[in-house]
């Protein structure tokens, strides 16, 4: 499989993607071999999150950007994440119906995924398909996440740009949107500034590169950044100039070393993850430890342990 997705085939992407996405125990070491042995390819794409509020216009977006990006020579892949209903665990997973003109772009490259009640808007192996999607030779990997909310931030720990995708004259904007996701945003882009809602995405606009302006300057960013900019994707205006400021700060932190330091960062946030999502894979599949962890359970439950006792309890009992 590795030769043919160097290759760039879309099959072996897509079968690798989920196989990834498997969580059976063969499947995760088969996926593991898989990366190392393409880790070494030492390919590299230019890493886009895009989070926005419901209705914001996100796959509008994404179709009208990916063809203004495709029609540039450059070829995109498109990961968008679906919510998972908590009842039943399924997803519709129709962003390749929503997308339908870049769908059939030989450039282009889509994959919806449900995010499998994983918090942070992003599903559990979002970063391994980026990392296959960089291997098969794409330029770009846009990273469409669930929605706008306090936990839709890990996309940040896995993209090298973060942009906010708002609406304009939404009732308060600014207080619809957490501070938390606004300080890791590299850009905001107000969607919709066309027709009658172009003033009210102007002021918009105003408004957002006011808010930017009061809050404390990273050492990731040049003068001028984080910004606020108007676009349009149903008209498709606004998005060379989006690209080329993107384009712009990516070059800029290559050139000052943020870029390899984010990633590298990145690298390490994400073993640090997997060791700790190892780690309580082991409390359900070890018979033992989960048999102590049920009757400390059903103690809690019934009033006679309190919850931090029987805690650390279980901890002392796996020798943490």
């Amino acid at each position: 499989m590795v030769p043919r997705i160097l290759a760039g085939e879309r099959r072996a992407l897509a079968r690798a993607i989920t196989l990834v996405e498997s969580g059976r125990a063969d499947h995760r070491a088969q996926a593991a071999a898989l990366l190392e042995a393409l880790a070494g390819a030492g390919r590299q794409a230019l890493r886009v999150g895009l989070s926005g509020t419901p209705g914001v216009g996100k796959s509008t977006f994404i179709e009208s950007f990916g063809l203004m990006l495709t029609a540039q020579g450059l070829k995109v892949a498109v990961l968008a994440v679906d919510p998972s209903s908590a009842r039943s665990g399924g997803s519709i997973l129709g962003d390749k119906t929503r997308m339908e003109r870049l769908s059939r772009d030989p450039m282009a490259f889509i994959r919806p995924s449900p995010s499998q009640a994983q918090l942070g808007g992003v599903a559990r192996r979002t970063r391994e398909a980026v990392a296959l999607c960089e291997a098969a030779g794409f330029d770009v990997v846009l990273i469409e996440t669930v929605g706008v909310g306090q936990s839709e931030t890990l996309v940040a720990e896995m993209t090298d740009l973060f942009i906010l995708l708002m609406a304009p004259a939404g009732g308060d904007e600014l207080q619809g949107v957490k501070r938390g996701i606004m300080e890791m945003a590299d850009m905001i882009l107000v969607n919709k500034a066309d027709g009658d809602l172009k003033p009210a995405a102007m002021r918009t606009v105003s408004d957002y590169a006011g808010a930017l302006r009061l809050l404390r300057k990273r050492p990731q960013d040049p003068e001028g950044f984080p910004k606020a900019l108007p676009v349009s994707a149903l008209e498709e205006q606004g998005l060379k100039s989006a690209w080329d400021e993107m384009s712009t700060l990516a070059a800029w932190r290559r050139e000052h070393g943020h870029f390899d330091r984010r990633r590298a960062a990145q690298a390490r946030h994400w073993f640090e993850s997997e060791v700790r999502e190892g780690l309580l894979a082991r409390l359900h599949r070890d018979p033992e430890i989960r048999a102590k962890m049920d009757a400390l359970g059903a103690a809690v439950a019934r009033g006679e342990a309190a919850p931090a006792a029987a805690a650390a309890e279980m901890l002392a009992a796996l020798g943490a």
